[in-house]
């Protein structure tokens, strides 16, 4: 390769991907390198991530950049949010590594309010409650583990590990900081009053750096395993923070969907909305790339398609689904954001249970299941948008979507009908295409986010859906 790429390394929690991107005349070209699974797996009691095996992967799609020839100036990585992963006094990872949809944090909330009421917890941080929060999962640590706590001197999250493992320096990123509950949404920083009230060894809490921040080069360790060497860049970690900095909005007025196994809904903000009328709408104020505020609403999103897909789909593609979901006349509808959705035996039982409490009919076919998802994901992003433009005092005008979700055709018609808005569907790689960009404007290649979507808009097919 004759010019400088970048290499995204993005990671959701059912598989990651290895993406180059580089400019050639002005537009923006992406080649996959390499593409694993990832899961949660049972280990002593707990949903667990297996860290080892993410990292061996990550190793394994560098190694394959230098078996063709093709080594990146920089790496970034990215990945879902609130997990972390505490570390001894000598840097090495204290064991289990419990992922956000195990069932510990049950009841979690209450004792975090004994401490912080979730009133005082929202005006302070912004951030939506959602059972799986950092700062609920790390006071279940606390009352379930505390000999875990006690020993551990420093708290990374799943990005900020994996780059430490890259190049040895450890740092927490903003971006995916910010999905813990745990910063302070006016200053950007850690919120000492949470952490002492709710009695966290403040040593956990490290230093907070922007996304864009250059770590170093890679540890001798690993260029002796992968066989070059290559800056580490801390992108936007937090996956939706990659994904909203390569969004081509269409209109200042745009609404953004992050679709994938979570949809994630909203605008980037110059400030955030830390209102109660906000904190009962269940909007958060994440953190974004340059500072920015992403103003969204967490949505269960692919997560339950996936489940049905994976228990009764068989070897049915997505395509195949969509036509499936045409072809029914099913109408039922049910609402996304229950609980019971996050983490069931059985998602087929799950969907099938919010209809027969109601005394309702129940889908019955596979093409039922897949209709009445994407419509209740569509009533549910109609939903959060009449919501979003009440709290900011705005009309919207159109909708874009990017990411995996972006190619669900059937899914997207729907949400152009349920919203009456215009729907601009793509880039499908948007997280990588963020994570990319961030890496060529810490490197100059980009003046900023500006040009960064411009030369999106122009490189990527972009579908607009109106109905």
């Amino acid at each position: 390769m004759t010019t400088d790429s970048y290499l995204a390394i993005d990671i959701g929690a059912s598989g990651g991907r290895h993406i180059l991107g580089w400019l050639d005349n002005g537009r923006l070209l992406l080649e996959e390198i390499h593409r694993f699974t990832n899961g949660m797996e049972q280990m002593d009691g707990y949903l667990c991530w297996d860290v080892d095996k993410i990292f061996d992967e990550v190793l394994t799609g560098l190694k394959k950049c230098n078996d063709i020839g093709k080594i990146p100036t920089s790496v970034g990585i990215d990945t879902w949010g609130v997990d972390y992963i505490l570390l001894d006094g000598v840097g090495n990872r204290i064991d289990p590594t419990i992922a956000y949809r195990d069932d510990r944090t049950a009841g979690m909330n209450a004792e975090v309010y004994k401490c912080v009421s979730k009133e005082e917890l929202y005006k302070l941080t912004g951030i939506q409650k959602m059972m799986y929060n950092t700062i609920f999962q790390l006071m279940a640590a606390k009352i379930k583990t505390p000999q875990i706590l006690d020993e551990a001197e420093h708290m990374l999250f799943m990005p900020d590990y994996l780059h430490y493992k890259l190049c040895g320096v450890m740092k927490n990123e903003y971006t995916i900081a910010s999905t813990s509950g745990m910063l302070n949404a006016s200053d950007k920083k850690w919120d000492d009053e949470i952490i002492d009230r709710c009695k966290f060894p403040r040593k956990l809490f490290g230093e907070l750096v922007p996304a864009g921040t250059k770590l170093g080069n890679l540890t001798d360790e690993v260029k002796k395993a992968v066989g070059f060497d290559c800056e580490v860049v801390m992108p936007p970690s937090h996956d939706t923070a990659s994904a909203f900095l390569a969004v081509p909005a269409k209109s200042e007025n745009a609404v953004y969907i992050s679709s994938g196994t979570w949809s994630l809904i909203g605008v980037e903000r110059a400030e955030p909305i830390c209102s109660e009328a906000s904190r009962v709408a269940d909007f958060t104020n994440e953190g974004g790339y340059n500072y920015r505020y992403r103003y969204l609403k967490n949505i269960m999103g692919l997560w339950i398609l996936q489940s049905v897909h994976k228990e009764i789909g068989g070897d049915m593609n997505y395509s195949d689904l969509v036509g499936l979901a045409r072809a029914s006349s099913y109408d039922g509808i049910f609402d996304v954001n229950e609980e019971r959705f996050l983490s069931p035996k059985s998602m087929v039982q799950a969907v099938r249970s919010a209809f027969s409490e109601r005394n309702q009919v129940e889908p019955k076919s596979l093409g039922d299941f897949v209709r009445c998802i994407c419509r209740s994901l569509a009533l549910a992003y109609a939903e959060a948008i009449k919501g979003l433009s009440v709290l900011t005092g705005t009309e919207y005008e159109v909708i874009n979507v990017i990411g995996g979700g972006s190619q669900n055709d059937f899914l997207n018609e729907m949400t152009a009908k349920a919203s009456g808005l215009p729907v601009y569907a793509g880039p499908v790689e948007g997280t990588a295409l963020g994570n990319i960009a961030s890496q060529m404007i810490a490197f100059g290649e980009l003046s900023g986010p500006e040009e960064a979507r411009n030369i999106i808009m122009q490189s990527f097919d972009i579908r607009k859906i109106v109905m």
